[in-house]
């Protein structure tokens, strides 16, 4: 059931009162003391081997656990690596800017967030992945919010929200495939059997983005000064479009998110070389380091100056040093006693999803991983579920309800550190406007109970 073999069963008090102090120093050094989330999770780390030593596991199973549990997240590091290099060179072919000034000519302020939030919804089912759709249009998007002088946290909650909307109604998404296969469930009726939840959050994440949105006169003030600024830059061509043409074909043809990132980043870079004036040399400097703008218009180049593998560093090493934690959760046998107490008490139908949401709710704060929330939550309720009679899609349902969304709005998360890096907005910042993040395990938990029987 478990990933790694845990080497000490503590008993559930031990576990929850461990899991307690853990989470309340992680809270307190992030939200209290504001410091970067790599130090309370290498204080975590510490507190678990000093745990681990007590209760007579090896150093070296201890370390296994750590590299086991890092291990399980270097699919996503190389990912983020390419990002990086994505950024920059979707700056310098004019892409990102091309979006950006396109948005200022159709994108007024009224109705602004609900329109960046619906936007990014749709480009995030093209596209199937919410990282890519943040790291792409989410960019331009903030760019515009900052532009405007509107919001930045309600702007990177709208983002967030439209990408993870995306991330579980698309097939082409990883998360959606994976909810549905670990626990047997066709694909397409898995996204059918989600919209019961997703659905109604997306309308009221609509209404809510709408109500807040800033006036018409906001947008028209300021945003003719970019755009200037924009023409400026001469990265805008109409080749700039052709990197992303290419990214939504490898997304149709289904062609793996690194190899089309891959593919788009080298058309991006050669394009550039044409049409950039900037010198071969350089541009792959800027692979490294990301593009820096210098025009006459500082809040441009504050806008433009992104991307670079450079600029991935602090994610990847968060990241590491997360799912390193969390490999320690599992050695040390503390994440598997509290999930097999769940499995065994649990008889009630609407005890059963809300137990479902909570340990995926969990699992993602504890390990910061969201594959990992919904493979060892999938693999845990299985058999309760088919117990209690309950069919498998509202299993599938309720891990993406609550494991999917749930990650960006963990702040030493996988996708919680990358959004925040990409769009330079701290996940607790947007965290209270990610309305669609918030709604999706609510909605499931209150209305769980009317999951379909077999």
């Amino acid at each position: 059931m478990f990933p790694i073999s845990p080497k000490h069963k503590p008993s559930l008090i031990e576990s929850i009162i461990l899991f307690m102090i853990i989470v309340g120093m992680v809270s307190y050094f992030i939200i209290e003391l504001e410091t970067v989330p790599h130090i309370p999770i290498l204080l975590g780390i510490f507190l678990l081997l000093a745990f681990g030593l007590s209760k007579k596991i090896t150093f070296a199973n201890l370390q296994n656990g750590m590299i086991e549990g890092a291990r399980t997240g270097m699919g996503a590091v190389f990912l983020f690596f390419l990002i990086g290099i994505l950024l920059s060179s979707w700056m310098i072919s004019g892409t990102i800017p091309a979006l950006i000034n396109t948005g200022f000519s159709t994108i007024g302020g009224t109705w602004f967030y609900a329109v960046v939030f619906a936007i990014t919804a749709i480009i995030g089912v093209s596209l199937g992945s919410s990282l890519t759709t943040t790291a792409t249009i989410g960019v331009a998007f903030i760019g515009m919010a900052s532009a405007m002088d509107a919001s930045m946290a309600i702007a990177a909650g709208a983002i967030v929200s439209g990408a993870f909307f995306g991330d579980k109604m698309s097939p082409l998404s990883d998360t959606t495939n994976l909810a549905s296969t670990i626990v047997g469930v066709d694909l397409f009726e898995h996204i059918k059997h989600i919209s019961l939840t997703t659905i109604p959050a997306f309308i009221i994440s609509f209404i809510l983005f709408a109500v807040l949105s800033p006036d018409q006169s906001v947008s028209l003030q300021s945003g003719n000064e970019y755009q200037a600024a924009l023409d400026a830059t001469n990265l805008i061509h109409w080749t700039s479009w052709l990197p992303l043409i290419l990214l939504i074909i490898c997304t149709i043809f289904k062609i793996p998110a690194f190899i089309a990132l891959g593919i788009s980043s080298l058309a991006a870079t050669v394009l550039a070389s044409f049409t950039s004036g900037i010198a071969w040399s350089e541009i792959w400097s800027i692979w490294f380091n990301g593009y820096t703008a210098t025009t006459d218009f500082q809040p441009v180049n504050e806008l433009l100056t992104k991307g670079g593998i450079n600029s991935m560093l602090f994610t990847v090493s968060l990241v590491i040093l997360a799912l390193g934690f969390g490999g320690l959760l599992f050695v040390t046998g503390i994440i598997p006693s509290i999930l097999l107490a769940f499995q065994e008490k649990l008889k009630r139908i609407r005890s059963i999803i809300i137990s479902t949401a909570a340990t995926a709710i969990g699992v993602n704060v504890l390990i910061g991983e969201q594959y990992l929330s919904i493979m060892l939550t999938g693999e845990t309720f299985k058999g309760v579920y088919k117990k209690a009679g309950l069919s498998n899609k509202a299993l599938s349902r309720t891990l993406e309800d609550a494991g999917t969304v749930i990650n960006p709005l963990v702040p030493w998360g996988v996708c919680g550190v990358f959004i925040a890096d990409v769009l330079g907005v701290p996940v607790l910042t947007y965290l209270p406007f990610a309305f669609f993040c918030l709604l999706s395990p609510m909605i499931t938990m209150v209305f769980g109970g009317r999951s379909l029987r077999r």
